[in-house]
C-alpha cells in the first residue's frame, strides 16, 4: 500500500480543497457557488465510502445555486487519519471546524449512514453552526444505540457484532470482500454499479480501514460507558432546526422505517420521505429521486430565511 491519496482525489466538476480544523487537515470536494454568501450544504458520507458517494448531489445542488462541500470524515479518504478521536462527538467537532474553515457561520448538514449519525448530533453538539440537518438512511443516535429486538434485521445486528472483532474486519475491508458484502447486501437487489473497486481502493489507503472500524466500534462500545452516556444525554435534547429524514423502501440494513420513532426527538419542522425502489445507498442508487427531495427541502429552508 502507498500513502498516495490519488485514488480518492478524483477529477470532475468540483474542486479539491484541504482545510484545517482542531489541529487536523480535512479534504472536501467543492462545487457550486463560490461566494460565501450562498447557503453552504455540507455532505457527510456513509461507511464504507468517502466523499465520492455524493458526486451526483455535488453537481445537482451546485447547479441549483448552493455552495456544496462533500467532506472526507476523519480517518477516511484524503483527510487526516490520527490514531485517536473516533467518537461521534469528535467527528461532530470536526464538522463544526470545517464549516468555520470554509468561511461561513453555519451550514445545512446532510449525512448518510455514519454521516447521518453525525448530522443528527450537530444541532445539540454544535448548534451555533447548524442551520438544518438532512438524514439519509440512518436512525436517530438514541434509537440506534438502544437497539431493541426487531429494530434492525438479524443480519444487520450480526454484522454490527462482527465489526467489534479486532483485525478481521479491517482485513476484509482491505481485501475488498467486506466492502462488496456491505455495498451489495445493504442496497436494493440488483444495484448495477456499486463502485466496489473505487471504494476498495479508498479502503486500501493506509489507516483508513482501521479508522472506519473504530468509528463503528465506538457506537457500540461507548453505550455503557460514561462518554457514551454523556453523548446520548446530549442528543436527547429536542432538535429545533429543520430536519429531513429520507429512507429507502428497500434498505436491507435498516429493514423498515424508523421515522415515527425518530420524530419524537424533533421539536421543529420534521419532514420524512421514502424513496421507492432504493436501498441503503440512496445517493448512488437513486440519485435523481434523492436530488429532487433535497432540492425541494432546501428551497423551503432558503425561502423561510428571506
Amino acid at each position: 500500500m502507498s500513502d498516495d491519496p490519488s485514488p480518492v482525489l478524483i477529477d470532475g466538476p468540483w474542486t479539491h480543497r484541504f482545510v484545517s480544523a482542531h489541529g487536523s487537515r480535512f479534504h472536501v470536494a467543492l462545487a457550486g457557488a463560490v461566494e460565501t454568501s450562498a447557503p453552504l450544504v455540507l455532505l457527510l458520507h456513509a461507511f464504507p465510502q468517502f466523499w465520492w458517494a455524493w458526486r451526483h448531489q455535488l453537481v445537482a445542488l451546485g447547479e441549483a445555486g448552493y455552495r456544496v462541500a462533500a467532506m472526507d470524515l476523519r480517518g477516511f479518504g484524503a483527510s487526516d487519519k490520527p490514531p485517536i478521536g473516533h467518537s461521534t462527538p469528535q467527528l461532530a467537532r470536526d464538522v463544526a471546524g470545517v464549516i468555520r474553515s470554509l468561511g461561513v457561520r453555519s451550514a445545512i448538514v446532510v449525512g448518510h449512514g455514519l454521516g447521518g449519525t453525525i448530522a443528527w448530533s450537530m444541532p445539540t453538539l454544535a448548534p451555533a453552526v447548524t442551520r438544518a440537518v438532512g438524514i439519509v438512511a440512518n436512525p436517530h443516535p438514541v434509537t440506534l444505540h438502544t437497539i431493541r429486538p426487531g429494530l434492525l434485521p438479524a443480519g444487520s445486528v450480526a454484522a454490527i457484532a462482527r465489526f467489534q472483532l479486532p483485525w478481521f474486519p479491517e482485513r476484509g475491508l482491505r481485501s475488498g470482500r467486506l466492502v462488496e458484502t456491505v455495498l451489495r447486501g445493504w442496497a436494493a437487489p440488483g444495484w448495477a454499479d456499486p463502485q466496489v473497486d473505487r471504494y476498495v481502493a479508498a479502503m486500501q489507503v493506509p489507516f483508513v480501514a482501521h479508522s472506519a472500524m473504530e468509528h463503528l466500534r465506538w457506537l457500540v462500545r461507548s453505550t455503557p460507558r460514561p462518554d457514551g452516556t454523556r453523548y446520548l444525554t446530549s442528543v436527547r435534547a429536542p432538535i429545533t432546526v429543520p430536519v429531513l429524514q429520507v429512507e429507502g423502501a428497500q434498505d436491507r440494513f435498516l429493514g423498515h422505517s424508523t421515522a415515527k420513532r425518530d420524530a419524537r426527538f424533533v421539536s421543529g419542522d420534521f419532514r420524512s420521505e421514502t424513496i421507492a425502489g432504493a436501498g441503503h445507498f440512496m445517493p448512488e442508487e437513486a440519485p435523481a429521486a434523492l436530488n429532487a427531495v433535497l432540492l425541494d427541502w432546501l428551497a423551503g429552508i432558503r425561502a423561510a430565511s428571506r
